[in-house]
């Protein structure tokens, strides 16, 4: 597995999108950690802001570019600095990558409320009659920041809403992501590709 270097690691670390005086906005805006996959450098120039706040969908038809990959059984981990995930009826975050037509890339979605303990969907990768169920990656992004579709509604934002009651978690502040290690492993986008994580339903840090 490609390893990423010390001094980007250090830096995603603590690179955050500003919050503020009020409120956070309702996505990622801290990388803690990014290990991509064999295959993978698309998008890892642009890092960490590439996968911080709001997605950049390119609707039904094509994927979108303002992704990083993963790669090859990659993982990435994104906090949530200045608010919490809050588990509330219906779904409470949604994962955004770039999916089109048939073209689909699953991966596995796990949360933590501490950065150590993990709770992970189980993702039907091989299932692709049934939509792969509980996985990432499946259902194409329709929100940006240019046609005015709330990336935050599950309805309409497109991406893969996840329910924190079906792995019994009421908070998280981190969310990982991995690739499920059966996706294309052509370079530079090998892998589950990323574009954003926004939050449905936040409360205080």
């Amino acid at each position: 597995m490609k390893k990423i270097g010390l001094p980007l690691l250090l830096m995603l670390g603590c690179a955050t999108t500003a919050i503020g005086d009020g409120p956070p906005a309702p996505f990622a805006n801290r990388v803690v950690s990014f290990h991509p996959g064999p295959g993978a450098t698309f998008g890892q120039d642009k890092m960490p802001g590439i996968v911080l706040g709001p997605p950049q969908g390119a609707g039904s038809g094509a994927g979108s570019l303002d992704v990083v990959s993963l790669g090859t059984n990659g993982e990435i981990i994104l906090a949530f600095d200045g608010m919490t995930i809050v588990d509330k009826p219906g779904p409470d975050f949604i994962v955004f990558e770039n999916p089109f037509s048939s073209w689909q890339e699953p991966g596995y979605v796990a949360v933590s409320d501490d950065g150590l303990t993990w709770h992970e969907w189980p993702c039907a990768w091989q299932d692709k009659a049934d939509d792969f169920p509980g996985c990432a990656g499946v259902r194409a992004v329709l929100a940006n920041s240019e046609n005015g579709i709330d990336p935050t509604d599950p309805r309409r934002a497109g991406g893969d809403a996840f329910d924190l009651a079906d792995v019994t978690v009421t908070t998280a502040r981190y969310v990982r992501i991995r690739d499920s290690g059966h996706n294309p492993a052509d370079p530079p986008g090998a892998g589950f590709d990323l574009d954003a994580v926004s939050v449905i339903h936040t409360g205080p840090p």
